[in-house]
């Protein structure tokens, strides 16, 4: 259709002629009976036209001027005119009809036919490039619009990628300080575990130490008659009773103390202690308690619980010499972070008004010996004591503070269901054993040992002794002894073993288990008629012990 070529030539038989001439060409020849007619066939596509000069004189060819003045940018119509032969120059409005044709070639009648071919075969060709001019342009123009949409989202789509990349970027940044987080609570933890350790094993041997050096006393005291030598023992045995309970307190840390784990009730138990608590904070700082419940029970031993949340009211104290307020709150939390274990936990906070701690010292409070009072203020074991006392229970404790804004220390103790008290009845026969009685020492320290021994002799007792575990069992068919007082951290056998394979040689055969660790919970382990025995202890205890494992 846009390849076609029209003619115009109305009169004679030109059209016919031409139209024949350029079929043998292979193109497609429309004959145009007027200019109106050629204007209609222009609208529905062509490749190049031929008008007679005398066809242009139609009242209709201002149209055709119209037509040709409307082409798109892309396209300049081929138009050839066959003029006729004339003598003399153009007239003016010849000249302006053949301008306002635009791109027009003029062949002069008579003309051969390869005259007329080769016009029409380079009209069509124009043609053509333009037809290919239309769609390059087509492409651009697509290609702008393109751009210009693109243009017009680009905006949108950097500020959406901008608003995901800050929120990604705000992602990480959380995850990387939880992890930092985590991270630093697992690194103390791990230290404090080590510190644990370390001071749990020296604490165990000094006790040991203590234990000779405290029952020594006694016995000289109780020999002597020497007032003299009687006191020097008394100031001796106050000595020891301060090493012991320094290395309770480093057990206590350690969390290798004398525990009795049983169901307390946090909420009656600070209630229990209001009075000493606003006794020790004196008056002019206010005491203030939150329970959100009327019950919040875990398992811990009550006693070494009431001294860590003593402890935590006398350091409030100290940090409020003007007075101020220390608020205590009580409630129930799910397990933050992988450091405790899954479950509820009983949280009790208490916080002070008072001076804070400095960043820089934050992370050491827990540590032993570690203090910010005066010198001769504070021993450092107080917080200490506290992260071991949580620790035993299977919690933990957390301090937060910022220095001039006050302090808030946090007991994490594991939540569990509540229960009834149950009475400890002491029996009132317990001076009413009878007869000598024999008891088989079993010690592995010579010294500790060798005061064993002496000291049950005092009190009246047949006492053999043996080195070691297997040393014991050896003599126990031939000793036949009422009772067998085992060390518990022995080499070789422990104390535990010596007590199984005692009981397969004599089943109702009482025992005490002495132990610097006190960490060893008989009402735990598959062993009848046994007492535990926790150095150091006082010669005192130590008859008060035997006397009740004698009466079963």
């Amino acid at each position: 259709m846009e390849r076609r070529v029209l003619i115009l030539a109305p009169f004679g038989r030109d059209a016919d002629v031409i139209a024949e001439v350029l079929t043998k060409d292979s193109h497609e020849c429309v004959r145009c009976a007027d200019v109106a007619a050629l204007n209609a066939e222009l609208d529905r596509g062509a490749g190049t036209t031929l008008i007679t000069e005398e066809a242009l004189a139609s009242p209709h060819t201002p149209q055709l001027f119209e037509w040709l003045e409307r082409q798109p940018a892309w396209s300049d119509f081929p138009v050839i005119v066959l003029a006729g032969t004339r003598m003399g120059r153009r007239s003016a409005h010849s000249l302006e009809v053949l301008e306002r044709l635009g791109n027009v070639v003029v062949l002069e009648r008579p003309l051969n036919s390869e005259t007329l071919r080769r016009a029409v075969a380079s009209s069509q060709r124009a043609r053509i490039r333009q037809y290919q001019s239309r769609r390059h342009l087509a492409d651009l123009i697509d290609a702008q619009a393109a751009l210009v949409q693109l243009n017009d989202s680009l905006e949108s789509r950097i500020a959406e990628r901008t608003h995901e990349l800050a929120s990604a970027n705000d992602r990480l940044m959380k995850e990387i300080h939880e992890r930092a987080k985590v991270q630093a609570v697992l690194v103390q933890s791990q230290k404090m575990e080590a510190l644990g350790q370390l001071t749990g094993g020296i604490a165990h041997d000094f006790n040991n130490l203590l234990n000779v050096i405290m029952v020594n006393a006694e016995l000289i005291a109780r020999v002597s008659s020497d007032e003299r030598v009687r006191t020097m023992a008394a100031t001796a045995k106050r000595a020891t009773e301060r090493g012991a309970k320094l290395t309770g307190q480093l057990l206590t840390f350690s969390r290798t103390s004398n525990i009795d784990l049983k169901a307390v009730d946090v909420v009656a138990l600070l209630q229990g202690m209001r009075d000493i608590i606003t006794v020790s904070l004196g008056s002019t700082i206010q005491f203030v308690t939150h329970f959100e419940d009327e019950q919040l029970w875990t398992e811990a031993d009550a006693n070494q619980l009431e001294l860590a949340i003593l402890n935590l009211a006398i350091n409030a104290r100290d940090a409020m010499p003007a007075g101020g307020t220390l608020e205590v709150r009580v409630g129930q939390q799910a397990a933050p972070d992988p450091t405790l274990e899954p479950g509820r936990y009983v949280v009790a906070e208490f916080t002070d008004t008072g001076s804070g701690i400095p960043a820089d010292v934050i992370s050491r409070v827990f540590d032993p010996f570690f203090t910010t009072k005066p010198i001769g203020k504070g021993t450092g074991l107080g917080l200490s004591q506290v992260y071991g006392i949580t620790r035993q229970t299977g919690g933990t404790a957390r301090v937060m503070s910022e220095e001039g804004r006050g302090t808030t220390v946090q007991l994490w103790l594991p939540l569990r269901e509540p229960v009834e008290s149950e009475s400890e009845v002491i029996s009132a026969a317990e001076e009413n054993a009878q007869g000598i009685k024999r008891i088989l020492v079993v010690e592995d320290d010579s010294e500790v040992r060798s005061m064993l021994v002496e000291s049950l002799k005092m009190l009246g007792y047949v006492v053999t002794e043996a080195p070691d575990g297997k040393a014991g069992l050896a003599r126990l068919p031939d000793d036949s002894p009422d009772l067998l007082m085992v060390d518990f951290a022995m080499p070789g056998m422990n104390g535990i073993d010596v007590i199984s394979a005692a009981r397969e040689l004599r089943d109702d055969l009482p025992v005490i288990l002495a132990t610097g660790y006190a960490d060893v919970d008989v009402s735990r382990l598959a062993v009848r008629h046994c007492s535990i025995l926790r150095k150091p202890f006082q010669l005192d205890e130590l008859a008060r012990t035997v006397r009740l494992s004698l009466l079963g």
